[in-house]
């Protein structure tokens, strides 16, 4: 008598739910928490995660605990909040696409200013630079795209920090490791609060040797068409070719123009 079974995997008729291709279903909820983390206006608990995400609670504390772990998530008593680290996921992307889309201006502004133009985005307390064209060396260490600095004492770290939150800005000043590098370094939280209020006023950061003695630079933020900051760029130079006027009447026009370019293009 003919067997009506049918191998696993087969076709077994019209009507018939067909198997699901392989995955990870743990990985896939994960990804549902930190999404619903990324949409959140404020922290959550594990309650509201279970029921923005349609999971039970038991997932969901066992999906976010993994995330405090690894280092994505952190707990604020009952509630829990992405880290700067989830930007970590995102790297690849900004890696394959931002920095191509910025690399032709930074080329353009360098020739015009005879400077060197970067370009960077906030990962934590650092920022990472993702594209660069360099005209002269200005300072000590090679910068390339990969490059890491600190975000409190760069002209670039102040221009994202001041696009943030005041209280996420506050955050990663108190995270930081606020050393000086040089006499002329700002350490002091208070006044670096109220120079990143400047900063958010006025559109545009200047860092006068308090990275490295010799070295100044100005940066501006760079947003998509959204309006959202997406990065920074900066130009770099030798102090002693970098009066103030300078940097604001002639180089700070030109990022501007430059800023407003990219705006078009940046989604």
């Amino acid at each position: 008598m003919p067997s009506n079974s049918t191998p696993s995997g087969t076709a077994t008729g019209a009507g018939k739910t067909p198997p699901k291709a392989d995955g990870m279903g743990g990985f896939a909820k994960g990804l549902k928490v930190i999404e619903t983390f990324s949409t959140a206006m404020e922290p959550l608990t594990i309650a509201e995660v279970a029921q923005l995400t349609g999971l039970d609670r038991a997932t969901s504390r066992r999906c976010i605990l993994t995330l405090v772990n690894s280092g994505y998530a952190l707990a604020e008593g009952r509630r829990f909040k992405l880290t700067p680290k989830v930007l970590l996921l995102s790297q690849s992307y900004l890696n394959a696409s931002l920095p191509q889309l910025l690399q032709p201006s930074l080329e353009s502004l360098a020739e015009q200013l005879d400077e060197s133009c970067s370009s960077a985005v906030l990962d934590g307390i650092d920022i990472i630079y993702i594209a660069r064209a360099s005209r002269r060396r200005v300072m000590s260490i090679n910068l390339n795209p990969g490059s890491r600095l600190p975000a409190y004492c760069t002209s670039m770290g102040r221009v994202l920090l001041a696009n943030l939150a005041a209280e996420e800005a506050y955050d990663v000043l108190a995270r930081s490791n606020r050393v000086p590098l040089t006499q002329h370094t700002i350490t002091d939280i208070d006044v670096l609060m109220k120079e990143l209020e400047r900063i958010r006023a006025s559109g545009y950061a200047i860092i006068d040797q308090e990275l490295e003695t010799g070295l100044s630079s100005i940066a501006v933020p760079i947003r998509n068409t959204a309006g959202k900051t997406v990065a920074a760029l900066n130009v770099g130079m030798q102090s002693s070719r970098a009066a103030k006027d300078k940097l604001t009447g002639t180089f700070l026009p030109l990022m501007l123009r430059v800023q407003n370019q990219l705006c078009e293009i940046l989604h």
